[in-house]
């Protein structure tokens, strides 16, 4: 058999190390990412012949070039009927396919958007390594060491940054909705094949080397091709939290001591200040919803807390272990050539005396390397730490191993081995300081109504719940009365209730158990192991007292203490409503008396919980944004007023539909002045493999979240823009007209669920097995019964992206149709107010996704001709509008007319993309037709991960 030509050879060494430090302003900088690309892509093709025929590469060429040619003609005569002769020949083509060749053309399909998402993942990778380079004539935006360099210029002193930076904490929250679409065995094969594309960076780069990589990515595509990529069954509970604490082991690990070096070498580059490891502050911990988040979600039992939990306190002795052997191999002090501090000898020989037989790391005839004989104890006691807890000879808590760390640093530093200390000590210190023994705070989250049906049913003891509609909120307003505590609290406490046939319900046995398991973890676990508990649905100070008093009838305590920082409620603000009363609801909270012994011992913190995606459904893009904001400075006030220290906890989507979009502009986009420095944000199942699947990129995106959670802060004391009274006038009035058009033609609009069941996948979503979580709350067909999860996966499936829009080209036209002076307004706005231009940015990409042309051939499924109709027009109409009003006030002639990269992207992946959509239409058309569906249900499937990973979401 003759080989070709290497597809990665590099006839010009010197050429291709241009390439890979080329500056911003060069075009040579994307040389790489197109050499992947087509590289990749020429390796598919031959895995298509090889494993399947030349026909079935015939078939997806023809149809990738039908699709290019037509998104041309579209693009010169954008009016033109997108049911021409070239979507018509696609469509027929697809038509024809028997089941099995609509599989394969899929597959083939989203195999190559795997392997192009891999090549821009590692262009990412590539860029900010360049980028680096010349961070000090052109800073990156967004990064550290720029941030540092305006809040200098900016007369900001060494002594208030530093200052500033001791109140910042990050805290990244993981949820397992939506969840990855990839099986982990996919994902494990995509890691491989990053590893060899990074490897083909390595120069200089031998024609061996080249061809021993383009081999090994040869076979990973082919083991791609036979793999499945849908899995078999929806991934338990237990299977999504290993899924979230996988991207420890594959980057945090890795990226913590990182993220402080480089905070320690931008303070020292701009400011001329040295920090030592001690003096740098805690700025990041992690937080979880998975295996603690049973909103709506039958499957998360109260044991599932205790598996989370105990899965990630292994995954982190797990890592301490490791480590400390690191340490040890490091650690080869002879006390021939430096000696040991009168304290560790002591605890040596301590340890000696009280855990003789201990094998030592490097032998027992080894009596001269003192560090490595006193970290084999401290392996033992990890490994002994690891069989549970309060065993013996095992650490009692996180505190105690650092004490040995603390230990054996201080007799380096005092033996002349402060660099032995800083390099491998200190980074395990600062991972200790991080994660603990715990990993990270695992969240319990519990819907409003549950806990007044639970109160309903213990006050009136024997309400019959059956008569409670899921929407009646009459029972929110119920408060257990204190007698009526004191009758029930008893039999809570100790359980008796629960016995044989039991007098409560299953759901009130079900919260019961989970208080009690919560009880149980704080005796057993780090307490910091569970520190809140989020109420999902708070409409009123009652939702939160609620839980509150049941708490305390179960002898569960909320309070804080020395040793334990306690049980927070969190309230999560989530519909229009509810954002627009929160200031006022909290108020009320904090002022109730038998609130405020439970603030005293949080040391006066509160956390508040925004939701993004479930107020976007409810109220459409622009008034969602605005009215979050106004919940977060009404928040901020009233807390000031009631001496409350606030930290928010955004509950950000993956999408722009779900609250998604560029966290760093989401920070800088708060209100100006009302923030604390600490700050959670959800990371979605869907963009953790996008974000913290590698080191390089969990660092960017960790460093960003500092950075602008130090620019808001350090800003907080500016005198607001003289134009921001008048700014914010104008974008209440455009989320009134926009929330008044999006509750008309959405939210309360019959035709529109209809068309929204019929012009979707969303029926399909168990299809992906992507999530253990049920898409809807209740068995209720309304849109307040649909979770926000399942709504913008439909739109964006069927590339409507309703979510993203709707609504905005309403609120901008109406506003700058008042005059010419209004449009002014706008222009300025989004040139100065932050929260303005993160929207119109935000919608911006949100259409630039969407494609009508595409959206209409889904309409067609719509059985209802008139409905469809008169439901795609109203789609379009508004589009179409909002198009116009974006286009018009940024002064572009087309979307992301000023980020190229982005627009080039999305335009080449289009292409790809139609062909997946047109299938799983014709495939969903055939369903509609009564074919199998047991037949169809795998083929859709592979459609809704083949989009997915086109588009980059899910939902």
């Amino acid at each position: 058999m003759t080989r070709s030509k290497p597809l990665w050879k590099a006839d010009d060494q010197k050429a291709r190390l241009s390439e890979l430090t080329a500056q911003s302003d060069d075009s040579a900088k994307d040389n790489a990412l197109r050499r992947d690309v087509r590289s990749l892509g020429g390796l598919l093709g031959r895995v298509l012949v090889e494993q399947v025929g030349q026909e079935l590469f015939d078939t997806v060429e023809e149809l990738r070039r039908l699709m290019i040619r037509h998104r041309e003609r579209v693009r010169k005569r954008p009016g033109a009927d997108a049911r021409g002769e070239l979507m018509a020949s696609a469509q027929a083509m697809i038509a024809k396919m028997d089941l099995t060749r609509a599989y394969q053309v899929t597959k083939a399909f989203a195999i190559y958007f795997e392997l192009a998402n891999l090549a821009e993942t590692n262009h990412r990778k590539r860029r900010r390594r360049a980028r680096q380079l010349e961070r000090q004539r052109a800073p990156l935006p967004g990064s550290f060491h720029g941030t540092l360099l305006r809040m200098k210029q900016a007369r900001v002193s060494a002594e208030s940054a530093i200052g500033a930076l001791r109140q910042v904490l990050v805290t990244p929250v993981f949820t397992a909705h939506p969840t990855e679409v990839a099986r982990q065995t996919v994902l494990l094969k995509r890691r491989r094949i990053a590893e060899q594309l990074e490897r083909l960076d390595r120069l200089p780069l031998t024609v061996g080397e080249a061809l021993r990589c383009e081999l090994r990515i040869h076979a990973e595509i082919a083991a791609l091709w036979q793999t499945d990529e849908v899995r078999q069954t929806k991934p338990t509970v237990d299977d999504e939290i290993r899924m979230g604490l996988r991207y420890f082991r594959l980057s945090l690990f890795e990226t913590l001591p990182r993220i402080y070096a480089e905070v320690a070498e931008s303070v020292r580059e701009v400011y001329g200040v040295v920090l030592d490891a001690d003096e740098l502050p805690n700025l990041i911990s992690f937080g979880s919803w998975i295996g603690g988040d049973r909103d709506g979600n039958p499957l998360v039992k109260a044991e599932c807390i205790k598996d989370a939990l105990e899965l990630a306190r292994t995954a982190i002795l797990r890592e301490y272990i490791r480590e400390v052997e690191f340490l040890s191999d490091c650690l080869s002090s002879s006390s021939r050539q430096a000696g040991a501090s009168p304290e560790m000898l002591s605890r040596l020989a301590q340890y000696k005396g009280s855990m003789p037989g201990v094998p030592m790391l490097w032998g027992p005839g080894n009596t001269v390397e003192l560090y490595r004989r006193f970290l084999s104890y401290v392996v033992y006691r990890l490994q002994r730490s690891r069989e549970g807890t309060r065993v013996q000879d095992g650490y009692e808590d996180a505190k105690e191993f650092e004490s040995d760390l603390v230990l054996l640093r201080s007799s380096l530093i005092s033996h002349r081995g402060e660099r032995l200390a800083e390099t491998f000590v200190d980074p395990l210190l600062r991972q200790l300081q991080t994660f603990g023994f715990h990993l990270h705070a695992l969240d319990i989250r519990q819907h409003a109504r549950v806990h007044a049906e639970v109160v309903q049913e213990i006050g009136a003891s024997k309400i019959d719940l059956n008569r409670i509609a899921p929407g009646n909120t009459e029972g929110r307003s119920t408060k257990l009365r204190k007698t009526e505590l004191r009758m029930a609290a008893p039999a809570l406490a100790a359980g008796a209730a629960l016995a044989g046939g039991s007098e409560w319900s299953a759901q009130s046995q079900e919260f019961i158990e989970t208080l009690r398991t919560i009880q149980k973890i704080k005796q057993t676990y780090p307490a910091e192991s569970v520190r809140q508990y989020i109420i999902s649905g708070v409409e009123s100070e009652s939702d939160v007292l609620n839980v509150v008093r049941l708490t305390k009838a179960c002898g569960l305590s909320l309070a804080g203490s020395v040793n334990d920082p306690g049980l927070m409620p969190v309230p999560l603000f989530e519909s229009i409503d509810s954002l627009r009363a929160a200031g006022s609801v909290m108020q009320r909270l904090w002022k109730d008396p038998e609130y405020q012994p439970l603030l005293d011992s949080w040391g006066r913190w509160q956390e508040v919980m925004l939701g993004y995606s479930d107020s976007n459904k409810d109220g459409g893009m622009l008034t969602s944004t605005w009215e979050l904001y106004n919940a977060h400075r009404d928040l901020h006030r009233v807390a000031g007023e009631c001496g409350v220290k606030l930290r928010l906890f955004h509950g950000r989507g993956g999408t722009v539909g779900r609250g998604g979009g560029p966290t760093h502009a989401a920070i800088l986009a708060q209100p100006e002045g009302c923030f604390s420095g600490r700050i959670r944000i959800t990371e979605q199942g869907e963009v953790l493999n996008w974000k913290y699947a590698d080191a390089v990129l969990a660092e960017w995106n960790l460093e960003l979240m500092i950075a602008a959670s130090l620019e808001a802060l350090t800003r907080s004391g500016e005198k607001p823009d003289k134009d921001q009274g008048r700014w914010e006038e104008a974008m209440a009035e455009m989320s009134r007209e926009a929330f008044r058009v999006y509750r008309r033609d959405i939210a309360e609009n019959a035709e529109l669920l209809e068309y929204f069941e019929q012009a979707t996948p969303v029926q399909e979503l168990d299809a992906a097995r992507i999530g253990s979580r049920p898409s809807r709350r209740t068995k209720g067909r309304r849109l307040e019964d649909l979770r926000a999860i399942p709504w913008v996966f439909g739109w964006m499936q069927s590339r409507h992206a309703v979510p993203a829009w709707y609504g905005v080209g309403h609120g901008l036209q109406s506003f700058g149709a008042k005059g010419r002076g209004h449009e002014k307004l706008l222009r300025q706005m989004l040139e100065h107010f932050a929260l303005f231009s993160d929207l119109v940015r935000n919608v911006e990409l949100g259409m630039a996704k969407a494609d009508l042309h595409i959206a209409r051939v889904y309409s067609g499924l719509v059985k209802n001709a008139e409905l469809r109709s008169r439901v795609f027009v109203t789609l379009e109409d508004e589009f179409l509008r909002s198009r116009q009003m974006i286009l018009r006030i940024s002064g572009q002639r087309e979307l992301l007319a000023r980020n190229r990269v982005l627009a080039r992207s999305i335009d080449l992946r289009n292409p790809y993309v139609d062909p997946m959509s047109l299938i799983q239409v014709e495939l969903l058309r055939r369903k509609q037709q009564g074919q199998d569906l047991a037949q169809l249900e795998y083929p859709l499937g592979a459609t809704i991960n083949g989009i997915a990973a086109g588009l980059h979401n899910t939902g």
